[in-house]
């Protein structure tokens, strides 16, 4: 595994890290054991970051409370991110955010639920957000009351994340998006002002939440929470099949370049190699998977076929 600075903060980070939405029941049904063989892979195979969020999970929160189930006994060795700003919306009973109060009632709960002192970052979880200052404000106190050590923002929008930075007075130190290989928008703008201003970017589905898996087709039935809209007839059908298209487009290339390199492996190792240095925190649902994606961040690709990707 490669271990890379994470942004200015410094902290040796996995280049291949671990996103626990995955192990929460809205992708399918796991049992607390098979989700708790899943975090003992990821440790096992080098993972020493792992992104949840409050919201993930049915009920909510259960990718935290699992997470609890472990992590306390090897806080010394990883580093935590959690994203506030989604409690209670699947159940209509979401808050409104109208103080600071509200995000820290939120951070006190996520390091209650993983039985920590502290989150190393804690995230903004609302990507369009207009006025970001009680959530700056809040993540501040929580901060200066030692339930965080820094804090940012998850949202694929330069204008949401460029204002989150401004009116943070450039204290935002992660960022967290959606990159993948069929989804490149990054690489216009956003990636390189993390770079030139040392902020730690997390890289939210490399595998295009399952498609750059190369497994399913037209004929695909998508059972889960959150892919059903991708079925015959949803509202994301068209984004799936073109999706489907740019993964069969990629696919055909890698196999100019290097084709014993499984598509997965490929997918994940094409987002760590941009020059920003992104940390990956694929979803995964199996002890293999997690080897499988671990195995992509031994080495990165080089420049040349970075740019062929």
């Amino acid at each position: 595994m490669l271990y890379r600075p994470f942004g200015r903060m410094g902290w040796n980070v996995s280049a291949v890290s671990m996103g626990t939405w995955n192990i929460g029941n809205q992708w399918g049904y796991l049992s607390d054991d098979q989700a708790l063989d899943i975090v003992r892979a990821a440790l096992d195979n080098g993972i020493n970051l792992f992104d949840t969020a409050d919201a993930y999970g049915i009920p909510h929160g259960m990718s935290e409370l699992r997470l609890g189930k472990i992590i306390p006994s090897v806080r010394d060795k990883v580093f935590i991110v959690s994203k506030i700003g989604n409690w209670g919306l699947r159940s209509d009973d979401g808050l409104k955010f109208k103080s600071i109060d509200s995000v820290r009632l939120c951070g006190h709960a996520i390091c209650g639920r993983m039985k920590i002192e502290y989150a190393d970052v804690m995230l903004c979880h609302i990507a369009n957000i207009e006025d970001p200052t009680v959530f700056i404000e809040g993540f501040q106190a929580l901060v200066k009351e030692g339930f965080a050590r820094e804090y940012g923002i998850s949202t694929n929008n330069f204008d949401v994340f460029k204002r989150f930075y401004d009116i943070s007075n450039g204290e935002c130190a992660v960022l967290e998006l959606d990159y993948s290989l069929i989804n490149k928008q990054p690489e216009e703008q956003i990636l390189d002002f993390c770079r030139e201003h040392g902020v730690g970017v997390l890289v939210r589905g490399p595998l295009a939440m399952g498609v750059l898996a190369g497994k399913y087709d037209e004929s695909t039935v998508f059972t889960d929470n959150v892919r059903a809209g991708w079925n015959d007839g949803q509202p994301g059908r068209a984004k799936y099949l073109d999706n489907l298209a740019k993964m069969r487009s990629v696919k055909g290339k890698l196999s100019e370049i290097n084709p014993e390199l499984p598509l997965t492996q490929a997918a994940v190792r094409y987002v760590i190699s941009h020059p920003a240095q992104p940390v990956a925190i694929p979803g995964m649902t199996s002890p293999k998977q997690v080897a499988d994606n671990a195995e992509a961040g031994k080495c990165v690709f080089t420049p040349q076929e970075f740019a062929q990707l």
